[in-house]
């Protein structure tokens, strides 16, 4: 097997000019993707024969949700990297993706709070899936402020790393809580093995928001990555030569 590609993850210098082609690309189409899908959902989907209007805040609740478990599932890989190869990118990636999967778990509470007034009648309960989630958006704030107090990058690095593995034991207490408690939160609107409950007119307004935020932030981060790559390869020779290129 070829394990060139794996290896280029690792070099600062080559990620930094594949981010540089595919992030404008995945922001630009991701943001379409996701204004479609938002004014689909949100202006010419159906309502619901239960909940009626009300349940149109689920274009932006559930992608927001499934992202901020994804960006952390992504850290928790990054984590275990960073600690065994000790690759350079990783703890660059964490750094990246952690404001962005903090944003995502906090638009899922309060979109989940909003959500939960008319269908629920009342903002906030201590449902073991709103629980779980605040959990998450806590520990991504934990991780932002480590790598935002810690002078020694390296012992910041080492940390967010142990962090991030560690708190990827809440990710299948988010997935199974409705299943493994009585709680009032709904089961999963989507199943991979099952055919989706609702119509097409439904559910294919909120694949469009999915794809379109994952791709959005998927961009973003790319940004972010390079970003940090600057500060923390400021010294090499092919970071001069790139400030000098941009004129910055």
């Amino acid at each position: 097997m070829n394990w060139t590609w794996f290896h280029k993850l690792g070099s600062p210098k080559w990620f930094f000019q594949w981010a540089d082609r595919w992030g404008k690309v995945c922001f630009w189409f991701g943001t379409v993707l996701l204004i479609v899908g938002v004014i689909w959902g949100l202006g010419f989907a159906p309502q619901d024969y239960q909940q009626g209007n009300s349940f149109r805040i689920i274009y932006i609740h559930v992608p927001a949700a499934v992202l901020a478990q994804s960006c952390y599932l992504a850290m928790g890989i990054a984590g275990f990297v960073a600690l065994v190869w000790q690759m350079k990118l990783a703890p660059v990636f964490i750094k990246a993706v952690a404001p962005v999967g903090a944003v995502m778990a906090f638009i899922s509470l309060v979109s989940g709070a909003i959500w939960g007034k008319p269908t629920w009648g009342t903002w906030w309960v201590w449902d073991a899936r709103l629980t779980s989630v605040l959990v998450l958006f806590l520990l991504y704030m934990g991780v932002i402020a480590i790598q935002n107090t810690l002078d020694d990058l390296q012992l910041a690095d080492k940390a967010v790393a142990v962090i991030s593995i560690v708190g990827v034991i809440n990710l299948p207490i988010i997935k199974y809580s409705v299943e493994w408690w009585n709680t009032l939160h709904q089961p999963a609107t989507f199943k991979l093995t099952e055919k989706p409950a609702m119509p097409v007119e439904m559910w294919l307004p909120l694949l469009f928001s999915a794809l379109g935020l994952y791709l959005f932030a998927a961009g973003v981060s790319m940004w972010r990555m390079q970003n940090e790559v600057l500060v923390r390869e400021r010294r090499a020779n092919w970071v001069k030569e790139e400030v000098m290129k941009r004129g910055v």
